[in-house]
């Protein structure tokens, strides 16, 4: 059998980092600021990608902004002004075909843009359902994948969002929910890709009314300078980090070429019983919520009528608790039968082979 492990080398060539914060905190500035020094570093060492353009993603007219810098450096900048989820992998890929770095500000909106219209379109007007989080965060991935693994220089910036949990008020006993921590506003692991990820702070110096920005190292892989706390950050505070990147050299994040696609049982094996258990759960609920939307509820005598000659039609029974013991294949049929019913189309459509095919729903 072939190893799967070979001799260790340092394949981290290239700056993977994360700034966020508030409006004004200095993220844009203090970026594009690390971006233009390490642009002269490089080209200081005469590794030839050096002279390619920087190319800046921009959701927020930030690049405007900044572009007198990097004239100032005589460093070229290409921008695109999109919001686009569409739009995120395609401008890595060509940023890392045709420039030394990509400057994203900011990520968040990508992730808002691609929910927004994941909503639209699955017409999800009451908000995401529990089954849509496993499309988003899957094609988000495809994102998080190139990030890391792309041979090009990327330093994104999102907008900072809090963390919260449930704690239990030893007063009064009752749950209150809490601020735990701070995040990047974006699907929830974006946060952990960079390699340095930076928390920036505007603060006001009450004696002098003078504005000054903190950056606070919140994750440094390379625990140089993690932990650490810099007033008006510079090029120079991050360039401990920078030194010890592989630059010049290959690029391996993760291989991600590599999957378990052949230990996952087939559908419809033995082995597949949660899948299918997952599948029913899913399906009772779709039953339970459509007749909500129809204003189909049992509160009323007529409305009891109206559920009871509902479940007899579609489900054979006049008892819910029996549907919940059907097989997946009965639910889905009643459903389907239902949904015919009450919006006037199946929601199921047959093809060629027999098989049925959700119409406004993601598979799973």
């Amino acid at each position: 059998m072939k190893s799967l492990f070979k001799p260790a080398e340092h394949t981290q060539a290239y700056m993977k980092a994360g700034f966020m914060g508030l409006a004004g905190s200095g993220k844009t500035h203090t970026s594009a600021n690390v971006a233009i020094g390490l642009i002269q570093y490089l080209q200081e060492r005469g590794i030839e990608y050096a002279n390619k353009p920087v190319y800046f993603l921009d959701t927020e007219t930030g690049s405007d902004y900044v572009k007198p810098l990097f004239d100032q450096a005589g460093i070229k900048m290409m921008q695109a002004k999109t919001r686009a989820f569409a739009d995120l992998v395609p401008a890595v890929q060509e940023a890392e075909r045709n420039g030394s770095l990509l400057l994203i500000d900011s990520i968040t909106h990508f992730w808002t843009e691609f929910t927004e219209s994941y909503a639209r379109k699955r017409n999800r007007r009451r908000g995401l359902e529990f089954q849509d989080w496993a499309y988003l965060k899957s094609e988000w991935r495809r994102f998080t994948d190139v990030y890391v693994n792309s041979a090009l220089h990327i330093i994104m910036c999102g907008r900072m969002g809090y963390e919260y949990d449930f704690f239990q008020n030893e007063e009064n006993g009752k749950k209150e929910l809490e601020k735990t921590g701070v995040k990047m506003k974006a699907e929830t692991e974006t946060g952990y890709e960079p390699s340095i990820l930076v928390l920036m702070e505007r603060q006001m110096e009450f004696e002098t009314k003078r504005q000054i920005r903190r950056a606070y190292i919140l994750k440094e892989r390379f625990n140089v300078i993690d932990g650490s706390e810099f007033v008006n950050p510079t090029f120079r505070d991050f360039l401990p980090h920078i030194e010890l990147l592989n630059l010049g050299g290959a690029q391996l994040g993760v291989d991600t070429s590599r999957n378990s696609d052949g230990i996952i049982p087939e559908l419809g094996s033995a082995h597949d019983w949660k899948y299918r258990e997952e599948q029913r759960q899913i399906y009772l609920e779709k039953i339970q919520n459509l007749m909500t939307e129809h204003g189909i509820s049992g509160r009323s005598q007529d409305g009891k009528e109206r559920v009871i000659a509902l479940l007899k039609k579609h489900f054979q029974t006049t008892a819910w608790r029996e549907v919940e013991s059907y097989k997946l294949e009965q639910i889905k049929e009643g459903f389907d039968s239902l949904h015919t019913e009450l919006n006037g189309a199946p929601y199921f459509e047959k093809t060629n082979g027999g098989a049925a095919v959700q119409l406004d729903d993601v598979p799973l």
